[in-house]
Protein backbone atom coordinates (compact mmCIF):
# COMPACT_ATOMS: atom_id res chain seq x y z
CA UNK A 1 0.00 0.00 0.00
CA UNK A 2 1.29 3.38 -0.77
CA UNK A 3 2.21 5.64 1.94
CA UNK A 4 -0.35 8.13 3.35
CA UNK A 5 1.34 11.25 3.68
CA UNK A 6 0.82 15.14 5.22
CA UNK A 7 0.74 17.92 2.64
CA UNK A 8 4.34 18.74 2.66
CA UNK A 9 5.49 15.69 1.66
CA UNK A 10 2.78 15.40 -0.87
CA UNK A 11 3.99 18.84 -2.27
CA UNK A 12 7.59 17.47 -2.10
CA UNK A 13 6.64 14.48 -3.97
CA UNK A 14 4.65 16.37 -6.48
CA UNK A 15 7.40 18.57 -7.28
CA UNK A 16 9.86 16.20 -7.62
CA UNK A 17 7.98 14.12 -10.18
CA UNK A 18 8.41 13.50 -13.63
CA UNK A 19 6.82 15.54 -16.14
CA UNK A 20 7.58 14.86 -20.00
CA UNK A 21 7.43 17.79 -21.94
CA UNK A 22 7.93 20.28 -19.60
CA UNK A 23 10.71 22.48 -20.99
CA UNK A 24 8.38 23.26 -23.45
CA UNK A 25 5.52 25.28 -21.27
CA UNK A 26 7.09 28.88 -20.69
CA UNK A 27 4.02 30.81 -18.61
CA UNK A 28 0.83 29.96 -17.87
CA UNK A 29 -2.62 30.95 -15.92
CA UNK A 30 -4.98 29.15 -13.98
CA UNK A 31 -8.31 31.35 -13.22
CA UNK A 32 -9.02 30.48 -9.68
CA UNK A 33 -5.44 31.97 -8.29
CA UNK A 34 -5.78 34.75 -10.27
CA UNK A 35 -1.59 34.63 -10.81
CA UNK A 36 0.33 33.65 -14.10
CA UNK A 37 3.24 31.10 -13.17
CA UNK A 38 6.26 29.61 -14.72
CA UNK A 39 7.26 26.72 -13.32
CA UNK A 40 5.48 23.66 -15.29
CA UNK A 41 5.63 21.51 -12.39
CA UNK A 42 2.68 23.74 -10.81
CA UNK A 43 0.86 23.48 -14.33
CA UNK A 44 -2.43 21.41 -12.87
CA UNK A 45 -6.04 21.21 -13.79
CA UNK A 46 -7.88 19.21 -10.82
CA UNK A 47 -9.42 15.81 -11.71
CA UNK A 48 -12.50 16.79 -10.73
CA UNK A 49 -13.18 19.34 -12.88
CA UNK A 50 -15.63 17.96 -16.11
CA UNK A 51 -12.64 19.38 -18.83
CA UNK A 52 -10.67 16.23 -17.51
CA UNK A 53 -12.76 13.56 -17.04
CA UNK A 54 -15.96 14.10 -19.12
CA UNK A 55 -14.15 16.27 -22.10
CA UNK A 56 -16.60 19.65 -21.42
CA UNK A 57 -15.06 21.93 -22.52
CA UNK A 58 -14.01 24.28 -25.47
CA UNK A 59 -10.69 25.57 -26.35
CA UNK A 60 -8.83 27.42 -29.09
CA UNK A 61 -4.85 27.57 -30.10
CA UNK A 62 -3.38 30.62 -31.26
CA UNK A 63 0.25 31.47 -32.44
CA UNK A 64 2.22 34.47 -32.21
CA UNK A 65 5.36 35.71 -34.30
CA UNK A 66 7.74 37.85 -33.13
CA UNK A 67 5.72 38.99 -30.11
CA UNK A 68 1.90 39.60 -32.39
CA UNK A 69 -0.25 37.31 -31.54
CA UNK A 70 -2.46 36.30 -34.72
CA UNK A 71 -6.04 36.28 -35.50
CA UNK A 72 -7.29 37.32 -31.80
CA UNK A 73 -10.58 38.41 -32.84
CA UNK A 74 -11.49 35.05 -34.79
CA UNK A 75 -10.54 32.71 -32.55
CA UNK A 76 -12.75 34.17 -29.52
CA UNK A 77 -15.18 34.67 -31.38
CA UNK A 78 -15.25 31.19 -32.58
CA UNK A 79 -14.61 29.69 -29.15
CA UNK A 80 -17.64 31.87 -28.04
CA UNK A 81 -19.78 29.99 -30.60
CA UNK A 82 -18.15 26.49 -29.11
CA UNK A 83 -19.08 27.54 -25.25
CA UNK A 84 -22.27 28.64 -26.08
CA UNK A 85 -23.33 25.46 -28.04
CA UNK A 86 -22.31 23.56 -25.14
CA UNK A 87 -24.12 25.85 -22.73
CA UNK A 88 -20.75 27.14 -21.29
CA UNK A 89 -19.00 30.83 -20.59
CA UNK A 90 -15.98 31.52 -19.11
CA UNK A 91 -16.01 32.49 -15.49
CA UNK A 92 -14.95 36.10 -16.67
CA UNK A 93 -15.71 38.29 -19.64
CA UNK A 94 -14.10 37.20 -22.91
CA UNK A 95 -13.06 40.42 -23.46
CA UNK A 96 -11.15 39.54 -20.07
CA UNK A 97 -9.52 36.39 -21.56
CA UNK A 98 -8.23 37.81 -24.54
CA UNK A 99 -6.45 40.40 -22.59
CA UNK A 100 -5.08 37.47 -20.31
CA UNK A 101 -3.96 35.07 -23.19
CA UNK A 102 -1.58 38.72 -24.14
CA UNK A 103 -0.43 38.62 -20.60
CA UNK A 104 0.66 35.06 -20.56
CA UNK A 105 1.92 35.29 -23.82
CA UNK A 106 4.18 37.95 -22.88
CA UNK A 107 5.14 36.33 -19.45
CA UNK A 108 6.22 33.70 -21.10
CA UNK A 109 9.61 36.06 -22.25
CA UNK A 110 9.66 34.29 -26.10
CA UNK A 111 9.36 36.02 -29.62
CA UNK A 112 7.70 32.83 -30.78
CA UNK A 113 5.05 30.73 -29.24
CA UNK A 114 1.81 28.96 -28.86
CA UNK A 115 -0.87 29.60 -26.46
CA UNK A 116 -3.53 27.60 -25.53
CA UNK A 117 -6.83 28.95 -24.22
CA UNK A 118 -9.05 26.44 -22.30
CA UNK A 119 -12.55 27.11 -20.54
CA UNK A 120 -14.11 24.03 -18.83
CA UNK A 121 -17.17 23.34 -16.88
CA UNK A 122 -14.99 23.68 -13.76
CA UNK A 123 -14.11 21.56 -10.87
CA UNK A 124 -17.02 20.03 -8.42
CA UNK A 125 -17.37 16.28 -9.02
CA UNK A 126 -16.93 13.25 -11.20
CA UNK A 127 -20.89 12.45 -12.16
CA UNK A 128 -21.79 13.55 -15.95
CA UNK A 129 -24.77 16.51 -14.95
CA UNK A 130 -22.84 20.35 -15.16
CA UNK A 131 -24.61 21.01 -12.37
CA UNK A 132 -22.09 20.05 -10.16
CA UNK A 133 -19.31 22.21 -11.36
CA UNK A 134 -20.66 26.02 -9.84
CA UNK A 135 -17.57 27.80 -11.31
CA UNK A 136 -16.17 27.46 -14.49
CA UNK A 137 -12.92 26.88 -14.80
CA UNK A 138 -9.85 28.81 -17.12
CA UNK A 139 -6.20 28.40 -17.78
CA UNK A 140 -4.24 29.37 -20.53
CA UNK A 141 -0.56 27.95 -21.23
CA UNK A 142 1.81 29.51 -23.74
CA UNK A 143 4.43 27.60 -25.30
CA UNK A 144 6.91 26.93 -27.44
CA UNK A 145 6.52 27.08 -30.73
CA UNK A 146 8.40 24.45 -32.89
CA UNK A 147 8.29 25.91 -36.86
CA UNK A 148 8.54 22.66 -39.63
CA UNK A 149 11.65 22.87 -41.48
CA UNK A 150 11.70 25.18 -44.30
CA UNK A 151 12.55 21.91 -46.57
CA UNK A 152 9.04 20.72 -45.59
CA UNK A 153 6.75 23.63 -47.57
CA UNK A 154 9.05 23.28 -50.17
CA UNK A 155 9.18 19.96 -51.13
CA UNK A 156 5.39 19.03 -49.81
CA UNK A 157 4.12 16.45 -47.17
CA UNK A 158 1.77 13.44 -47.69
CA UNK A 159 -1.94 12.60 -46.89
CA UNK A 160 -4.13 9.61 -46.83
CA UNK A 161 -7.64 8.54 -46.29
CA UNK A 162 -7.90 7.57 -42.70
CA UNK A 163 -10.21 4.49 -40.96
CA UNK A 164 -11.68 7.12 -38.80
CA UNK A 165 -15.04 8.85 -39.72
CA UNK A 166 -15.63 12.66 -39.81
CA UNK A 167 -17.39 13.89 -36.66
CA UNK A 168 -21.23 14.47 -36.54
CA UNK A 169 -22.31 17.81 -37.71
CA UNK A 170 -22.73 18.84 -34.50
CA UNK A 171 -19.76 17.71 -32.64
CA UNK A 172 -17.52 18.92 -35.80
CA UNK A 173 -18.80 22.32 -35.35
CA UNK A 174 -18.05 23.10 -31.66
CA UNK A 175 -14.16 22.83 -30.92
CA UNK A 176 -14.28 20.70 -27.73
CA UNK A 177 -11.88 18.95 -25.62
CA UNK A 178 -12.81 15.87 -26.72
CA UNK A 179 -10.27 15.33 -29.84
CA UNK A 180 -10.52 11.66 -29.65
CA UNK A 181 -11.39 10.69 -33.21
CA UNK A 182 -8.67 13.64 -34.06
CA UNK A 183 -6.38 11.54 -32.01
CA UNK A 184 -6.90 8.24 -33.66
CA UNK A 185 -6.34 9.58 -36.86
CA UNK A 186 -2.90 11.11 -35.68
CA UNK A 187 -1.59 7.80 -34.79
CA UNK A 188 -3.08 5.94 -37.60
CA UNK A 189 -1.20 8.02 -39.62
CA UNK A 190 2.28 7.86 -37.58
CA UNK A 191 1.42 3.89 -37.70
CA UNK A 192 1.44 4.00 -41.31
CA UNK A 193 4.54 6.55 -41.67
CA UNK A 194 2.05 9.08 -43.70
CA UNK A 195 2.33 13.16 -42.84
CA UNK A 196 -1.59 13.72 -42.62
CA UNK A 197 -4.44 11.81 -42.23
CA UNK A 198 -7.43 12.88 -44.65
CA UNK A 199 -11.20 12.06 -43.18
CA UNK A 200 -14.53 12.08 -45.08
CA UNK A 201 -17.78 12.18 -43.81
CA UNK A 202 -20.85 9.41 -44.10
CA UNK A 203 -21.33 10.86 -47.92
CA UNK A 204 -17.95 10.26 -49.16
CA UNK A 205 -17.25 14.50 -48.74
CA UNK A 206 -13.95 15.36 -48.00
CA UNK A 207 -13.80 17.00 -44.43
CA UNK A 208 -10.84 17.95 -42.52
CA UNK A 209 -7.30 16.74 -41.18
CA UNK A 210 -6.85 15.85 -37.74
CA UNK A 211 -6.54 19.58 -36.69
CA UNK A 212 -6.45 21.35 -40.09
CA UNK A 213 -8.76 21.95 -42.71
CA UNK A 214 -7.78 21.18 -46.18
CA UNK A 215 -8.78 22.38 -49.87
CA UNK A 216 -7.82 21.58 -53.37
CA UNK A 217 -7.20 23.59 -56.27
CA UNK A 218 -9.31 22.02 -58.86
CA UNK A 219 -8.27 21.09 -62.67
CA UNK A 220 -9.93 24.88 -63.59
CA UNK A 221 -7.92 26.71 -61.46
CA UNK A 222 -11.00 27.43 -58.62
CA UNK A 223 -10.14 26.98 -54.65
CA UNK A 224 -12.53 24.41 -54.16
CA UNK A 225 -13.21 24.47 -50.08
CA UNK A 226 -15.37 21.69 -48.45
CA UNK A 227 -19.25 22.61 -47.14
CA UNK A 228 -17.68 22.50 -43.88
CA UNK A 229 -20.82 20.30 -42.73
CA UNK A 230 -18.57 17.92 -41.02
CA UNK A 231 -15.50 19.82 -40.09
CA UNK A 232 -14.68 22.77 -37.91
CA UNK A 233 -14.52 26.40 -39.72
CA UNK A 234 -10.49 27.08 -39.70
CA UNK A 235 -9.75 30.78 -38.64
CA UNK A 236 -7.01 30.31 -41.15
CA UNK A 237 -8.77 28.94 -43.60
CA UNK A 238 -11.41 31.63 -43.57
CA UNK A 239 -8.50 34.65 -43.49
CA UNK A 240 -7.09 32.38 -46.75
CA UNK A 241 -9.74 33.17 -48.60
CA UNK A 242 -10.01 36.70 -47.65
CA UNK A 243 -6.79 37.14 -48.59
CA UNK A 244 -6.87 35.86 -51.88
CA UNK A 245 -10.39 37.82 -52.60
CA UNK A 246 -10.15 38.98 -56.22
CA UNK A 247 -7.01 36.99 -57.41
CA UNK A 248 -8.63 33.52 -56.74
CA UNK A 249 -11.94 32.12 -57.81
CA UNK A 250 -12.80 30.58 -54.72
CA UNK A 251 -16.11 27.89 -54.61
CA UNK A 252 -17.63 26.35 -51.22
CA UNK A 253 -18.44 23.09 -52.25
CA UNK A 254 -18.35 18.98 -51.46
CA UNK A 255 -15.06 17.16 -52.45
CA UNK A 256 -14.77 13.68 -53.69
CA UNK A 257 -11.99 11.42 -53.33
CA UNK A 258 -12.14 11.37 -57.34
CA UNK A 259 -11.44 15.03 -57.69
CA UNK A 260 -8.31 14.92 -55.72
CA UNK A 261 -7.30 12.91 -58.75
CA UNK A 262 -7.81 15.73 -61.12
CA UNK A 263 -6.47 18.51 -58.52
CA UNK A 264 -3.90 20.85 -59.24
CA UNK A 265 -3.22 21.24 -55.87
CA UNK A 266 -3.57 20.25 -52.46
CA UNK A 267 -3.09 21.36 -49.04
CA UNK A 268 -3.55 22.01 -45.61
CA UNK A 269 -4.57 25.11 -43.74
CA UNK A 270 -3.98 25.31 -39.87
CA UNK A 271 -2.76 27.95 -36.95
CA UNK A 272 0.83 25.95 -36.78
CA UNK A 273 1.68 25.34 -40.20
CA UNK A 274 -0.48 28.68 -41.94
CA UNK A 275 -0.54 26.52 -45.40
CA UNK A 276 1.03 23.49 -46.69
CA UNK A 277 1.13 21.97 -49.87
CA UNK A 278 -0.17 17.65 -49.84
CA UNK A 279 1.97 16.45 -52.49
CA UNK A 280 1.38 12.87 -52.55
CA UNK A 281 -2.11 11.82 -51.32
CA UNK A 282 -2.92 7.71 -50.88
CA UNK A 283 0.90 7.22 -52.59
CA UNK A 284 -0.10 9.13 -55.98
CA UNK A 285 1.15 12.66 -56.99
CA UNK A 286 -1.24 15.35 -56.54
CA UNK A 287 -0.85 17.48 -59.14
CA UNK A 288 2.07 17.41 -60.85
CA UNK A 289 3.61 16.26 -57.50
CA UNK A 290 4.99 19.32 -56.36
CA UNK A 291 3.47 22.92 -54.23
CA UNK A 292 1.82 24.92 -56.32
CA UNK A 293 1.33 28.56 -56.66
CA UNK A 294 -1.74 29.14 -54.92
CA UNK A 295 -0.48 27.37 -51.65
CA UNK A 296 2.78 29.48 -52.14
CA UNK A 297 1.20 32.42 -52.31
CA UNK A 298 -1.30 31.51 -49.27
CA UNK A 299 1.64 30.58 -46.98
CA UNK A 300 3.41 34.05 -48.21
CA UNK A 301 -0.03 36.58 -47.49
CA UNK A 302 -0.63 34.83 -44.55
CA UNK A 303 3.34 35.39 -42.73
CA UNK A 304 3.16 38.80 -43.98
CA UNK A 305 -0.37 39.12 -42.21
CA UNK A 306 0.86 37.72 -39.27
CA UNK A 307 3.31 41.10 -39.27
CA UNK A 308 1.13 43.68 -40.43
CA UNK A 309 -2.03 42.90 -38.23
CA UNK A 310 -1.38 40.44 -35.19
CA UNK A 311 -1.77 42.16 -31.79
CA UNK A 312 1.60 43.00 -30.22
CA UNK A 313 2.45 42.45 -26.54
Amino acid sequence: MPDIVDTDVYLKRLLAAPRPGSEAVLAFYDHRLGVIGTDPRLMLIPLDDHLVHRGDGVFETLKYLGRRLYQIAPHFERMERSAAAIFLAPPCSWAEVADLTLSVCQAAGADDGMVRVLVGRGPGGFGIDPAECPTPSLTIVAYRFHARPAESFAKGVTAFRTSIPAKQNYLARIKSIDYLPNVLMKREATERGEDYPVCYDDKGLLAEGATENICIVDAGGRLVVPELNNALTGTTLLRAVELLHGEVETVFAGIREEDIATAREMFILGTTNDCLSIVRYNGAPVGDGKPGPVSRRIKERIVADIQANGTPF
